[in-house]
Parts: C-alpha cells; sequence; structure tokens
C-alpha cells in the first residue's frame, strides 16, 4: 500500500499583514540557526503555472517571549552555505525512488 501524503501546511504573514500558505518541504539545523525549506501553495491553477518554481529558504528566529518567526538570511555566505544542504537533502528525498 503506498504512503499517504500529508503535507506541512505553514501560513506566514509578511510585513504588510498579507497570508502567505506554503509547503515546509524540510527543516534543517545548524552552527549558524534553524532554518526552513518552503514551497508556495497557491489555491488559483493560473498563480501555480506562473510560479517559477524556486524553493524559499528562511531563518527561523525565536523571540524571547517565544513566539516563532521567520526571516530573510541576510548573510550570503550562509545563505549559500544552508542552500546547498537543502539542495542535497531535497535532491536526496525526491529523486531516490527514480534510481
Amino acid at each position: 500500500m503506498a504512503e499517504e501524503y500529508n503535507p506541512d501546511i505553514v501560513s506566514v504573514i509578511d510585513e504588510n499583514g498579507v497570508e502567505h500558505t506554503f509547503e515546509e518541504l524540510d527543516r534543517i539545523e545548524t552552527d549558524n540557526g534553524r532554518f526552513v525549506a518552503l514551497l508556495p501553495v497557491y489555491d488559483d491553477a493560473e498563480d501555480i503555472i506562473d510560479d517559477d518554481g524556486e524553493i524559499i529558504i528562511l531563518k527561523v528566529d525565536e523571540e524571547e517571549d517565544g513566539e516563532t518567526f521567520l526571516c530573510p538570511i541576510e548573510d550570503e555566505k550562509i545563505f549559500d552555505e544552508v542552500g546547498k544542504i537543502f539542495e542535497e537533502r531535497l535532491q536526496n528525498l525526491f529523486f531516490e525512488d527514480e534510481e
């Protein structure tokens, strides 16, 4: 019997108060912090067609009160490092069945 697919859906409210929905593909923790790889989720079929398919990588930060929020990775070196880790992990995850 095939495994049932249940995506992890995350809602993010941007600085303009607009809500965006993503599927969380993976998460990692490095010496530089915690990070998530997200893929946009759309309700409108035309938005799906127009999407470029790029994965969004964000840093997970936590405020003193325990509230978690996502933010862009400002350091290009850290972004490249984390991006390569996600690329390898996701490639192994999604393409291992084809081999």
